[in-house]
């Protein structure tokens, strides 16, 4: 890609999420939003594959929905209540479009369909910023206006999502599609959350980001895009898979990795606010997960594949290791022990 189209392109990026998380008034934050739709589809769509077309153009009619449910719920709050403020949503109706709309951004159950196959579509840099910057946004309108919005509706929301995150994750073979199957469940321990104690789900969302961008980077530093490769790529780079391995268990949550402490934390919040049937269903539900995430760890770990595989077994590569992939792989494994400090700051 020319070097000033990419310069527009990540310059578009950051102004577009930067006006969406610092406006009070719902045209702005429209504007911001549609600034970033028209600033990821070039991406998206970069490869000329057709496969890579139907994704933008399955992502453009997607967003562009859900911006114009957004413009018309501010508009019916507006008209209600005489204000464009977004912390004054007061109308019922306004409430379960946005929340309608946000979820739709989001790719939260049952307004997913669009965002696997827009994953799948594209490379895993883009994907990478599907799945974490493009989330921004819509996650900081939803804190402003988590007040007004139906709890039941959210919780209702929430277990949907972690269930089919899990369930649909479990037969897929491709990276990509794990992976988004993957945000939509821990979209779910998000906003099950958002209403009781905002600062966790910008704790989670921020872990999250860094874990997913470690998988990401890994996956792409070896050029993985299904597990048939993953079983071959160890190598390229054993350690990178040996570290990889330790970043999906942690994505999955477990102990003592860095991905366990937004679960406890949210699991601790659910059992203060009553909701301990909540809490059980979402933890029995993120065993689903488990199993996707455990699967892609086995094969990402230095084992032989158990049958003969078609593809070219690489010998040992000499690219100059990652600086930031190391970085962002010892945070994701090892900021446990940090939790005590965290704890009193949410």
């Amino acid at each position: 890609m020319n070097p000033h189209a990419k310069l527009i392109i990540t310059l578009s990026l950051i102004m577009g999420t930067t006006i969406t998380m610092s406006s009070n008034h719902w045209i702005m934050a429209w504007t911001g939003l549609e600034i970033n739709t028209l600033a990821i589809i070039p991406l998206i769509s970069k490869s000329h594959h057709p496969r890579a077309i139907e994704a933008a153009i399955k992502y453009f009619l997607t967003q562009s929905f859900a911006s114009a449910l957004i413009l018309f719920s501010s508009m019916i709050n507006a008209w209600s209540s005489g204000q464009w403020d977004i912390t004054q949503l007061n109308n019922p109706v306004s409430c379960l479009v946005l929340t309608m709309a946000i979820s739709i951004k989001l790719g939260l159950a049952p307004f997913h369909f669009w965002f696997p196959e827009v994953l799948q579509g594209s490379s895993l840099t883009t994907a990478l910023l599907l799945s974490t910057l493009m989330k921004l946004p819509p996650t900081v309108l939803l804190l402003l206006t988590s007040q007004s919005i139906n709890p039941s509706l959210l919780t209702l929301l929430a277990i949907s999502s972690v269930m089919l995150g899990g369930w649909m994750g479990l037969n897929q073979t491709q990276t990509r599609k794990i992976l988004a199957f993957s945000s939509i469940s821990h979209l779910g321990w998000m906003i099950v959350i958002i209403i009781y104690n905002p600062k966790l789900t910008l704790l989670t969302f921020i872990l999250y980001s860094m874990i997913t961008s470690t998988v990401f980077l890994s996956l792409n530093q070896t050029k993985t895009l299904k597990l048939s490769t993953v079983l071959t790529s160890w190598t390229k780079n054993p350690t990178l898979n040996a570290t990889l391995m330790l970043t999906l268990l942690s994505l999955a949550g477990l102990p003592p990795l860095t991905g366990f402490m937004p679960k406890w934390l949210i699991i601790q919040e659910l059992t203060k606010q009553e909701m301990t049937p909540t809490a059980t269903i979402i933890t029995l539900l993120s065993l689903l997960g488990l199993f996707f995430y455990l699967r892609l760890a086995y094969h990402s770990t230095i084992t032989l594949p158990p049958n003969s595989s078609n593809h070219m077994k690489l010998w040992h590569t000499h690219k100059s290791s990652n600086i930031s992939t190391a970085i962002l792989a010892s945070l994701s494994a090892l900021l446990l022990p940090l939790s005590p400090l965290i704890i009193p700051m949410i």
